[in-house]
């Protein structure tokens, strides 16, 4: 399970561009739970999920995960157990190294590499298995350098990659916002299959109004470094995209400061 709880972010503080980026965000995720985190430009999003990953520290605050504190963690040390996703399907993977040499990487996440790796035959075997999952047909080109391939096809492996070792957390970053609509489809598939079966526990930050209705079974709305709305179980069964862009509209009339904010977007759904 994951636990942020009460946490703060707040940049240029104390100058003309001060943002105050994370607003005393408490946030539970259950054990094999997907969440997708939405909202417009500047809500906070993609702040919490670079919290969550160790690409700063909180102001103030705590992440727990799975028992363990990792709120002062570098993001080098949680990398044994959170994967991610970024949003460039550059990000994550060395263009020059072939499929099953970036594999063979992300096999040993979180543990001492060297400088060689061994990618004997029954390794192959393995990681040609796996690709195979993606009905992509790159278990037949695992010599080929990985920056040769498309962006659809490099962010699936990117997906696969950091999923290989079943990390306790899966952050995916906008990770299918650079691709094609019908490649971003296809990569949401397979996000969804490799959730599945692995039974992942996930959080996604997307812009992808369907893809937050489709994918996950809750979604957390931000809006000035503020969760204002959650969706779930029953709310999250019911809600279409027209609901959520209502809610975004509504929710940028209300003064976040008016402590009836909360209970005025209860309503909504009831």
């Amino acid at each position: 399970m994951l636990n942020i709880s009460r946490i703060h972010k707040t940049f240029s503080q104390e100058t003309v561009n001060e943002v105050r980026a994370l607003q005393d965000v408490s946030l539970q995720i259950e054990k094999g739970s997907f969440t997708a985190v939405i909202g417009t430009n500047g809500s906070g999003k993609s702040t919490l999920l670079n919290a969550v990953a160790g690409t700063f520290e909180p102001d103030r605050g705590n992440i727990v995960l799975f028992d363990k504190d990792i709120t002062r963690w570098p993001e080098y040390r949680r990398a044994s157990l959170i994967g991610r996703v970024f949003q460039n399907p550059f990000a994550g993977t060395a263009a020059g190294m072939t499929i099953a040499e970036n594999i063979a990487l992300a096999m040993r996440r979180g543990k001492q590499r060297s400088l060689k790796m061994a990618i004997n035959s029954s390794v192959r075997d393995e990681i040609a298995e796996r690709i195979k999952t993606l009905k992509m047909g790159l278990e037949n080109r695992l010599d080929n350098p990985i920056g040769t391939l498309s962006g659809g096809q490099r962010q699936a492996l990117t997906l696969l990659m950091a999923t290989w070792l079943r990390p306790q957390l899966l952050l995916l970053d906008e990770h299918t916002a650079a691709l094609d609509p019908r490649t971003a489809a296809k990569v949401a598939e397979i996000t969804r299959e490799i959730i599945t079966r692995e039974k992942l526990t996930a959080l996604m930050v997307t812009h992808s109004m369907q893809q937050a209705v489709d994918l996950p079974d809750r979604i957390i709305m931000m809006h000035r470094g503020r969760i204002v709305e959650d969706f779930r179980e029953e709310m999250k069964a019911r809600v279409r995209v027209s609901d959520l862009i209502n809610t975004f509209e509504r929710v940028q009339k209300l003064d976040l400061f008016d402590p009836t904010v909360a209970e005025l977007l209860e309503q909504q759904f009831v």
